[in-house]
């Protein structure tokens, strides 16, 4: 069976009227020097007992540190990734200070074949883009995320 992840895919409006996304940036070694197509939306894998909707509130608040905004949670249904992970979002309206964000950690055998196990968080940092850079970084089959979101606030 396919991994799952769900998560919220929080927008907001910018100065301009502009629609603007939150993103979280992956921590960890393997991610450090990447940026373009690596960004993703706030979320997490889950089991058949959680619903999809709680495992994306529950993952936010692990990766990003901070409550999601109250506000109605609208369904924009599933992409599948490249590597065939299945991602169901949430979008959600609402405007987040981050500069209280701060991530949960894991644990990972660093350097490789090292025997020493280091903590890394698994976001290292949110931030909110205009929707068109937001295209640019986001790993690219959640870019379709977009375009849902979009057409639900058009």
């Amino acid at each position: 069976m396919p991994r799952r992840s769900a998560g919220l895919l929080l927008y907001r409006r910018g100065g301009r009227g502009e629609l603007e996304v939150l993103l979280a940036h992956p921590g960890g070694p393997f991610f450090t020097r990447r940026d373009e197509g690596v960004w993703t939306i706030p979320k997490g894998e889950y089991d058949d007992d959680e619903p999809a909707l709680a495992a994306a509130e529950r993952e936010f608040a692990e990766e990003v540190g901070l409550v999601p905004p109250g506000g109605d949670r609208v369904d924009l249904g599933e992409i599948v990734q490249a590597g065939g992970k299945r991602v169901r979002a949430f979008a959600v309206e609402g405007d987040l200070d981050l500069s209280g964000a701060m991530s949960n950690l894991f644990e990972l055998e660093w350097p490789p074949r090292s025997g020493r196990m280091e903590r890394f968080p698994e976001v290292d940092r949110v931030e909110w883009f205009p929707l068109e850079e937001a295209r640019r970084r986001i790993k690219p089959a959640q870019a379709a995320l977009f375009d849902r979101l979009a057409a639900l606030v058009s």
